[in-house]
């Protein structure tokens, strides 16, 4: 059996007394990195009373998921087998899904633990109304990918979710400040640790502030980015239009916002 077990996002006593009870039966660790999770398992020896047998620990990443599910296949059926990300709920933005559409398609007992998760904590102490979101993971790292990405998540009519890492936090307020500077924006900073923050307000207020160097960037990122509002189309409709991207980039993101067809707005761009 297969059990994917969510683990703390930041504060160890988060942690579930199921996932203690599951962590003591299992055989095999299937770990998004090996060190972290020995590294959990000591600290939970030492608050907790942990006691857990001597087991075998195995990375699974998105760079070996595929040939490491090949290696431990008929393991999975008959061992007690648990799969950990570094922190939160493993499965999202985690290479833990093929394992899941494994178990599906070989009828093999897997089992979802219920724990901690930044997109919901975050999403739950942004303030916003709104009962709906769109939960986007990671942002691609650069170029035109990025900036499409991030211009199709800021015209969604649902408020928009967003990891980001520290070295690129500052670079995204930015490219949402350049967007959309009165847009309502929430950054949740090392979620459940010790230096914990929130900021809420304007992107132009938060740029001001990582300019001032009032927030430090160090530390896990969530991001909320509230829904766009319906009346202000066409403003970004011109901010697409200064965004240094590729014509066919641009003819299809303004397609989007208007009755204006790919082509026509290809034709336009480039007469």
């Amino acid at each position: 059996m297969l059990t994917f077990i969510p683990t703390p996002i930041g504060n160890p006593q988060d942690i579930t007394i199921r996932a203690l009870k599951e962590f003591e039966k299992a055989t095999l660790f299937l770990c998004e990195d090996t060190r972290e999770t020995k590294r959990l398992l000591r600290i939970l020896e030492e608050r907790f009373d942990l006691t857990y047998p001597e087991v075998e620990f195995l990375s699974f990443h998105e760079h070996n998921g595929a040939e490491r599910l090949l290696e431990i296949a008929e393991r999975l059926e008959k061992e007690q087998v648990v799969y950990v990300s570094d922190a939160g709920m493993p499965i999202i933005s985690d290479p833990g899904q093929i394992l899941v559409e494994h178990c599906q398609k070989n009828a093999i007992t897997y089992d979802v633990l219920p724990g901690a998760s930044a997109v919901v904590t975050a999403y739950a102490a942004s303030g916003f109304p709104e009962g709906n979101f769109l939960f986007f993971g990671f942002l691609p790292h650069k170029g035109t990918e990025r900036s499409s990405a991030l211009i199709e998540a800021m015209n969604r009519i649902d408020n928009v979710i967003l990891y980001e890492a520290p070295h690129r936090i500052e670079k995204l307020i930015l490219e949402i400040t350049k967007i959309d500077e009165n847009r309502e924006v929430f950054f949740a900073k090392e979620l459940s640790k010790k230096f914990q923050n929130y900021y809420r307000g304007s992107a132009r207020e938060l740029f001001s502030q990582f300019e001032s160097s009032s927030i430090n960037s160090k530390g896990e990122w969530v991001v909320v980015i509230q829904a766009k509002k319906e009346e202000a189309k066409a403003l970004y409709v011109d901010d697409i239009l200064a965004f240094d991207l590729q014509p066919k980039v641009k003819a299809k993101l303004l397609a989007k916002l208007t009755d204006k067809s790919v082509k026509e707005w290809y034709n336009k761009l480039i007469s």
